[in-house]
C-alpha cells in the first residue's frame, strides 16, 4: 500500500526576533550534534532554538517522504514553542540544560490537542485533552515537540513494519529497504538521520533497544517505575517501559534526570528510588566486573555482529574491567515464548476491543498476536508470572558477584524488509531483560563490512539505570563518540 505523507503544519515565520547577537554556532552539522553541545551553543548565544527547530524541519521536508519516521509535524507550534524559550532565555529564565531542545514522540504518547494513534488504524478515539507523563516532563524542562513518530502497530513487533501505516526507513542503507528495528522505529529512524536530537519510545521486550543497535543510536529500556507510564497506550503493563533514544550516552542521562520521578497515573513509580544519573557517570569502570554469556547462549549471533561484540569486550578489558561468563535462569527460547505469552494475555485485555470484530482493521500478523492472549487459559498466565518470579530472583543470585551483564545489542544486523518472517523473533536478546525486570542500554560499537550498526547491551539491576549509563560513558569517552551519521544524509 502507499505509504502516508506526514502531516505538517507549516511554520510561521518571523523577523528578526530571538536573533544570536553572539557568532553563529558553527558546530559541524548542526542537525547531527548532542544534546549537550547543542544546549552549550544555546546558553553561550551562538545558536537560538528558532533556528534549530527551522533545521529540523528543514530537514524533515527534505528527507521524511523517503524515510517515513514522522506521523504527525508540528511545524508553526514548535516554532512558536522555539521562540518563547529564546524569549526566555534572553531575560534569565531558562529551565535547564534541555531548555529549547526538539524532541520527537512516539505515536504510543499522548500529545494534548492531537490525537494518538498506537500505528493502528483501529484506534480513532483517543484525543487526550492531557499529554503523557513523560510528555509533560520533558516540557516541563524545557523541551520542544517537533512531532509524533511511527511505530509498529500497538507496539506488537520488532522488526519495525506497520503495513497499516507504513514502515520507517532505516536510514543505513538509502538503496535497501531495510528494518528499522520495532517497535520504537520513526523514533529511531528520526534521531539517526538527523531529523530531531533525541526521541521518546516504549520497551516492552526490545522496542527501544532493536531500533537503537539497528539505526546506530543509544537507547535505554529503564527500569519498570522510573518513568511514568501515564498517558500512554498500554500493550503489556508487565514488561512495558518508558525511555530515550539518543546521540550520546551523556544525552540519556540528561533526558533520564528529566523523566524519573513519582507519577499519579503509575503506581509502579512510588517505589522507584530518586535517580541522579549524571553524578557518577564519569568515573569509569576499572574493576568492575562484567558478565557475558556462554557460547551457547552466543551461538545464534551473526558472525559480523560476532567480531564487533568481541572487540567491544575487549576494550571494556582494557578499561580495567573484568570479564567472566554468567548462566542466565531460562533458556533464550522461554523468554522469547514466555515473555511473548505474558504480552498477548495483557495485550488482548487491553486492547481486545480493537482486534474482537471480524472486520477489525487491525494488521492480520498483529490482531493474531493479541488475539492469542484469549485462548491462554489464566492458569497457564499465573504459572508464568510465577516463574518469572523465580527467574528473578535466581538471576540475581547469579549477578551477585557482578555489576553489568554484556550481550549483543541485537544477534543479526537488520535485514531488507522483504525478507522479514514476522514469525521469527528479530532479536534474541530483548524479551529477557523485560521478562527479569532488568534495564538494559543499548550503544553502538561500529558498522559491519556490509556498512551497517552493531551494539552492545549493558545489562543491570532494576535501578541500577545510573550504573549501566556509567558503563556506556567510559565506552563512549575511550572511543572519542559512538554514534556516527549515516551515508548520505
Amino acid at each position: 500500500m502507499p505509504r502516508a505523507r506526514a502531516n505538517i503544519d507549516k511554520p510561521a515565520r518571523s523577523g528578526k526576533a530571538g536573533a544570536a547577537k553572539k557568532k553563529p554556532f558553527s558546530g559541524r552539522d548542526l542537525a547531527f550534534q548532542t544534546i549537550e553541545s547543542l544546549s552549550a551553543a544555546l546558553a553561550d548565544g551562538l545558536l537560538t532554538s528558532e533556528s534549530l527547530v527551522q533545521e529540523y524541519l528543514n530537514r524533515i521536508n527534505r528527507f521524511d517522504d523517503k524515510l517515513h519516521a514522522f506521523v504527525s509535524v508540528y511545524g508553526e507550534q514548535s516554532m512558536n514553542d522555539a521562540r518563547a524559550c529564546d524569549t526566555a532565555r534572553t531575560i534569565g529564565k531558562s529551565v535547564g540544560p534541555l531548555h529549547g531542545i526538539p524532541v520527537a514522540i512516539k505515536d504510543i504518547f499522548d500529545y494534548a490537542g492531537h490525537p494518538t494513534e498506537a500505528g493502528s488504524a483501529a484506534l480513532t478515539d483517543r484525543h487526550p485533552a492531557v499529554s503523557a507523563n513523560a510528555v509533560r516532563r520533558l516540557e516541563a524542562a524545557g523541551m520542544i515537540v517537533l512531532g509524533k513518530t511511527h511505530m509498529v502497530e500497538f507496539a506488537f513487533g520488532g522488526w519495525g513494519t506497520n503495513p497499516v501505516k507504513g514502515t520507517p526507513w532505516n536510514p543505513w542503507d538509502l538503496e535497501t529497504h531495510r528494518v528499522p528495528g520495532g517497535s520504537s522505529s520513526g523514533s529511531a529512524v528520526a534521531v539517526a538521520a538527523g531529523l530531531a536530537p533525541a526521541a521518546l519510545g516504549t520497551d516492552t521486550g526490545g522496542s527501544i533497544r532493536t531500533p537503537a543497535a539497528w539505526c546506530g543510536l543509544v537507547g535505554l529500556k529503564t527500569s519498570s517505575g522510573l518513568i511514568g507510564r501515564g498517558g500512554v497506550v498500554p500493550l503489556c503493563p508487565t514488561h512495558d517501559t518508558v525511555g530515550p533514544l539518543t546521540r550520546s550516552v551523556r544525552d540519556a542521562a540528561y533526558l533520564l534526570a528529566a523523566l524519573a520521578g513519582v507519577d499519579p497515573l503509575d503506581p509502579a513509580t512510588a517505589e522507584a528510588p530518586k535517580s541522579a544519573p549524571l553524578a557518577e557517570i564519569e568515573r569509569g569502570i576499572r574493576g568492575f566486573r562484567l558478565g557475558v554469556l556462554g557460547q551457547g547462549d552466543l551461538a545464534r549471533v551473526a558472525p559480523e555482529v560476532r567480531q564487533l561484540f568481541v572487540k567491544a569486550l575487549e576494550e571494556l578489558e582494557s578499561l580495567g574491567a573484568h570479564i567472566e561468563e554468567i548462566r542466565l535462569p531460562l533458556s533464550i527460547e522461554e523468554y522469547l515464548t514466555g515473555g511473548g505469552d505474558i504480552m498477548s494475555v495483557e495485550s488482548y485485555r487491553h486492547l481486545g476491543h480493537y482486534v474482537d470484530p471480524a472486520d477489525s482493521t487491525v494488521d492480520p500478523v498483529i490482531r493474531a498476536r493479541i488475539m492469542r492472549g484469549r485462548e491462554i487459559p489464566a492458569s497457564v498466565y499465573l504459572r508464568l508470572l510465577d516463574t518469572r518470579r523465580s527467574a528473578q530472583a535466581e538471576f540475581l543470585t547469579r549477578l551477585d558477584r557482578l555489576d553489568a551483564l554484556i550481550v549483543p545489542g541485537c544477534h543479526q544486523p537488520p535485514i531488507p524488509v522483504d525478507e522479514v518472517d514476522e514469525q521469527a523473533p528479530p532479536n534474541i536478546f530483548g524479551r529477557f531483560v523485560n521478562f527479569l525486570d532488568l534495564a538494559s542500554l543499548s550503544v553502538p560499537i561500529g558498522i559491519t563490512a556490509a556498512g551497517l550498526p552493531g551494539a552492545i547491551q549493558i545489562v543491570v539491576r532494576r535501578f541500577d539505570d545510573p550504573l549501566a549509563l556509567r558503563i556506556g560513558r567510559a565506552f563512549e569517552k575511550a572511543r572519542g563518540g559512538l554514534v556516527q551519521r549515516p551515508p548520505g544524509l
